[in-house]
């Protein structure tokens, strides 16, 4: 059984410590979520164990077996942009990926030139390749990954691609080579819900090990079987998933709690007796002296995570806040709002998903009048006060210091109750340190960052939050407060996110974004949503309404002669159906020689299934006649 075993690493950054002397073992098959506060070192451990940066020392402190193969995901996916998808994608260190890569190229030219002899001869030799090492399972599986990912198009070049897509295609790269860990850093970014459940299946099932940095606490939830969270240097450890984690989290801090009262306790009762003085310095009385010393010493040494938090008033919302009415919006020939029409009311909880790329971002740029409408109408509301925060931070000075960047929105912030707090304080209630004030933004970790963009945001008072993909570069604990500060908050709310969790906290209505102008709107959760949709496609066709007459309807008793041929018959239907889709399946995980095959047989297999569906329903109608 192959692990990997780390054994007090250490890691600093400047005057920060990320952790000090942490180990731990990753065993093969577990499923470990690492949790943390922004800038406590997740990505710099994911880094370190890729072997992609130091550690502090000149000792070694990471051990794994010399076949041991580490894949990693990180959350700037790097790419060759002058590659084309299926060269990026195939450049793992596993032999039979680069057999299926060399067979896959020699397919490409093939299509592309199907009477090039130099072609045929390439895919040729390129299929005995495929024969020789049995790569064939590992094509069929890298091209269902590819087609869950919605990676269609294999020779684009990568420099075309969005950051999104390329973010597809560097997480595609790392699952097709099927290394021992996988170290994947914000794996969920950029996915649709299909390709989030698929990948929560398929990691659930990998053979290997799996260590993740996530904000999705669903994902978590149904993956994990072992969390690892670093705080304050220290790395912790819990068995289970996410829910297992903050319960035994909250334990953990009790006893904490409970731990250092009493050595208060203890402290008092010692400092009242060493100012009280001894008369006489006895050995027993120096064991006393030095006992008060270590107590001394040792006191404060539980650390708790602080909350963020937010309680920062706003100005006043008018009943009139936003309205699009009739409004058409299109970019590149592509339609993103067809004649639409929008209401945002004060305390409006509304919202935003589907697919990538159909607009939901477009829409918010429209909303903030960063984008006019082709035809139509923006209404906003005289006293609408916006803060926008966009998935890309605004330009950041980076050797500014944090103090004085937050000092340019105001010196002070106004809280619900009246009071005032100063900038020092809204630093410190973000997780900001006293000691990190004169730091510069440029030492800042990208969460770090987008933190402080977001404390810039509401210290401005604003009363409309139009937020993009606010859990891209959120850590959970500073998630958990938001959701929180914004169920409270006595404006209006309209956020994009893909996350599952965070718009079940956040959200009372949906818009959902089908593409080419479709949307839909729903009051409710994005699961239930789901599901009706999905209850919608798979329900069978309706059964013909018979015409009403004037006489009273009998109650049916036996068989019509059509439906007693229909029932001789039906049982052998069924099996030819399940014979089919068996077959079906069988090609599929067998030889598939392009992409676009596998699609057509997945296509085949759905309309199967949905046949020997009404087939099913059918046997049960008539079974009850016979």
């Amino acid at each position: 059984m192959k692990e990997l075993k780390v054994s007090d690493l250490s890691k600093t950054y400047g005057d920060k410590v990320l952790f000090d002397q942490i180990s731990f073992i990753i065993h093969e098959h577990d499923r470990i979520g690492l949790i943390g506060v922004n800038g406590t070192g997740k990505t710099s451990l994911l880094s370190i164990l890729a072997g992609l940066e130091t550690d502090d020392g000149d000792k070694q402190h990471v051990y794994y077996p010399s076949d041991y193969r580490i894949g990693y995901l990180s959350q700037d996916t790097i790419l060759d942009p002058k590659q084309n998808v299926l060269e990026a994608v195939f450049q793992g260190e596993n032999e039979q990926v680069r057999v299926v890569k060399q067979y896959e190229q020699a397919l490409l030219e093939l299509e592309n030139d199907s009477q090039s002899t130099k072609a045929q001869n390439r895919y040729a030799a390129a299929q005995e390749a495929m024969n020789e090492k049995d790569a064939w399972n590992t094509d069929t599986n890298a091209k269902i990954i590819l087609q869950k990912l919605g990676i269609s198009t294999l020779d684009k070049k990568v420099e075309t691609l969005s950051g999104g897509q390329q973010k597809r295609v560097g997480l595609a790269q790392v699952l097709i080579d099927e290394p021992d860990l996988l170290l994947l850093d914000e794996p969920t970014n950029h996915l649709d819900y299909d390709a989030i459940e698929w990948l929560e299946d398929y990691l659930s099932r990998y053979r290997g090990s799996v260590l993740m940095v996530t904000h999705d606490r669903y994902f978590l939830d149904h993956v994990t079987n072992r969390i690892f969270e670093l705080s304050f240097g220290k790395l912790y450890e819990y068995q289970g998933n996410y829910e297992t984690y903050v319960a035994e989290k909250a334990e953990r801090q009790r006893i904490e709690a409970e731990q250092e009262n009493k050595r208060k306790q203890l402290y008092k009762q010692e400092l009242a007796w060493m100012r009280a003085g001894a008369k006489a310095r006895s050995t027993k009385q120096q064991a006393r002296i030095n006992r008060f010393e270590d107590l001394k010493e040792n006191l404060h040494q539980v650390q708790t995570d602080e909350q963020v938090e937010l309680d920062f008033a706003t100005k006043r919302l008018g009943k009139k806040v936003l309205e699009i009415k009739d409004g058409s919006y299109q970019v590149n020939q592509q339609t993103i709002l067809d004649h639409f029409n929008l209401l945002i009311q004060s305390k409006e909880r509304l919202g935003i998903t589907g697919e990538n790329g159909a607009g939901k971002s477009t829409l918010l740029n429209i909303l903030a009048e960063r984008l006019p409408l082709d035809s139509g109408e923006l209404i906003v509301g005289e006293t609408v006060r916006i803060a926008y925060y966009t998935q890309q931070n605004e330009a950041m000075d980076e050797d500014k210091r944090i103090i004085s960047y937050l000092q340019e929105a105001a010196e002070e912030a106004t809280q619900r109750d009246g009071t005032t707090t100063s900038v020092a304080e809204m630093l410190e209630q973000f997780l900001f340190p006293r000691f990190m004030h004169g730091t510069k933004i440029g030492k800042l970790s990208g969460g770090e960052r987008r933190r402080l963009y977001l404390l810039k945001l509401l210290i401005g008072q604003p009363n409309v939050l139009l937020l993009d993909e606010p859990t891209n570069d959120l850590d959970i604990d500073t998630l958990t407060i938001l959701e929180g500060y914004l169920q409270t908050f006595s404006g209006a709310v309209i956020t994009v996110s893909h996350d599952r969790y965070f718009l079940d906290k956040v959200a009372e209505k949906l818009l959902i974004f089908n593409g080419n102008g479709s949307i839909d709107s729903y009051i409710g959760s994005i699961d239930d949503y789901r599901q009706e949709k999905a209850a919608t496609k798979t329900q069978s066709k309706p059964k013909p309404v018979e015409p009403k007459t004037a006489e009273k309807p009998q109650t049916k008793k036996k068989l019509t002669y059509a439906e007693q041929q229909e029932w001789k018959t039906i049982e052998d239907v069924i099996d030819s159906l399940e014979t089919s889709i068996a077959q079906l399946k069988e090609e599929m995980n067998q030889q598939s020689n392009s992409y676009t095959k596998l699609q057509e047989l997945q296509q085949e297999v759905d309309q199967k299934e949905e046949e020997l569906s009404d087939k099913m329903e059918r046997w049960e109608y008539l079974s009850e006649y016979t």
